[in-house]
């Protein structure tokens, strides 16, 4: 479906740029609110998702809050607050370094392993909607020319 149909524009864009700016606006708000609805059966966002990837990544090790911040994809969100609901739900644990005292350790729970196994096979799900629309090479063009855009 076009933008234009997709958002009831009755009058043209001012120029392809903008048409671009708005489709991937309303894209991305798609996709998050696919995302947003598997995740809220487990009273979690699309941040706390990303957050447990980015630990699990570091796993067995652990990592520190600001390493995390470094590389989420959301980088407006308090990391504390999310940590918290994290440590909260038994998902992360969050420890003092032991080579430095000024630190924080944050490491995936197994609880917090079994949970993220289960969300990235739902994820699957919305990765098969995104197959059945595109083809491996247009996904592949698509990540080159968002990359293009972004500098």
């Amino acid at each position: 479906m076009k933008i234009e149909e997709a958002i009831k524009q009755g009058k043209e864009f001012a120029d392809s740029y903008e048409r671009t700016a708005v489709n991937i606006i309303f894209t991305a708000n798609w996709l998050r609110d696919i995302q947003n609805a598997l995740l809220k059966e487990h009273d979690l966002l699309i941040q706390h998702y990303n957050v447990l990837r980015i630990i699990n990544g570091r796993s067995p090790g652990a990592i520190s809050p600001g390493e995390i911040k470094e590389v989420v994809l959301d980088k407006a969100n308090d990391l504390t607050r999310l940590l918290d609901k994290l440590v909260n739900k038994g998902l992360v644990n969050r420890s003092l370094c032991e080579e430095n005292r000024r630190r924080m350790d944050i490491t995936i729970t197994p609880k917090g392993k079994k949970l993220l196994e289960r969300l990235n096979v739902q994820m699957g799900d919305i990765k098969a909607t995104m197959k059945a629309n595109i083809t491996d090479k247009e996904a592949d063009q698509l990540n080159r020319l968002l990359n293009k855009l972004r500098g």
